[in-house]
């Protein structure tokens, strides 16, 4: 692989990074939630994978190792009455490049309304959605590039706020060394409606992981530094918001995870403990061509978070 086109690449990263800079002041903070079960298991150490359709929500240069159409269909089940769920589709064309749409979906569940006396006025909901266009293809051999375009939508009751965003991607790929290196940028944007009168910023994200499998050992592991384009006041402080991730294949039907997250751990402390916050854990299935995954995702003493997701290949 040419020197030059490496630099170049990743120079017009993290030139875009400076230019999404974003701070504590953000709207559509959905877009952070980890999508697939198996993301969500790892703690979305996500930004180095391939051969999966859903790298689309994490780093769109990944839609280049999905060789042949592919799809992915998921639920996530939060906190109190929240939902959320999404859909992705990804399809190789020859000479034209990889593709990908993803329509990912949050509901908040349903609340009282009230007037300023506190008399009962009826409910109202309050929903997210974001709809995503990506495409992928080879700079070089192992090297691939890629980028998204897409729609947010955020309302509560009457009030609604809509965004047009994109993200970027870069991935090196070793396969002699069965290394992986991932960088991405997210949700580089701006509102084009506002709720009431108020403009925020939207939540950039770049991202920079790493996957490797030792040789000799069925285990894949994923490290991810993210929010590395946020003001951290130091520069060690700027990388206490990573992942870990393994994944352990057990056998041609079975996967074992499991992952770590440091700054869902460090929000989480009530006092000096933390419980399991920031751990999760999951187990995939694959038969054939079907894949089912599950994660668990624990808050601590807050409570625990399900996801469950369904892919196929075509």
């Amino acid at each position: 692989m040419k020197h030059n086109t490496v630099v170049a690449a990743l120079a017009a990263t993290l030139f875009l990074a400076r230019l999404g800079f974003a701070g504590s002041n953000s709207t559509f903070d959905f877009l952070r939630t980890d999508v697939g079960a198996r993301a969500g298991a790892l703690a979305g150490s996500y930004a180095s994978m391939t051969n999966d359709p859903t790298t689309l929500f994490y780093n769109p240069a990944g839609l280049s190792t999905v060789e042949t159409p592919a799809g992915s269909v998921g639920f996530f089940k939060h906190l109190l009455d929240i939902n959320s769920g999404y859909v992705v589709y990804s399809q190789p064309y020859e000479d034209l490049g990889y593709f990908g749409v993803g329509i990912l979906y949050m509901n908040y569940g349903s609340f009282t309304r009230t007037d300023e006396l506190g008399n009962q006025l009826g409910t109202f909901s309050s929903n997210e959605l974001a709809v995503s266009l990506g495409y992928s293809n080879m700079l070089e051999e192992h090297f691939s590039y890629g980028v998204n375009a897409k729609f947010i939508y955020s309302g509560i009751a009457e009030f609604s706020s809509t965004a047009l965003a994109a993200d970027f991607g870069i991935l090196y790929t070793m396969p002699d060394e069965r290394i992986n290196l991932g960088i991405s940028l997210r949700n580089i944007g701006t509102q084009l409606s506002k709720y009431v009168s108020t403009r925020e910023s939207l939540p950039a994200d770049l991202t920079i992981g790493a996957s490797v499998v030792p040789k000799g050992i069925p285990l894949l592991l994923n490290i991810g530094f993210h929010k590395l384009n946020e003001d951290a006041g130091s520069f060690g402080s700027r990388f206490k918001s990573f992942s870990v991730g393994g994944e352990f294949t057990l056998s041609r039907v079975i996967q074992a995870r499991i992952g770590y997250n440091n700054e869902q751990r460090q929000d989480l402390k009530t006092g000096t403990s933390a419980g399991l916050a920031g751990f999760s854990g999951g187990v995939g299935i694959t038969v054939k061509e079907y894949k089912l995954d599950y994660a668990l995702s624990s808050l601590g003493s807050i409570g625990s978070l399900h996801r469950i997701t369904i892919g196929t290949t075509f």
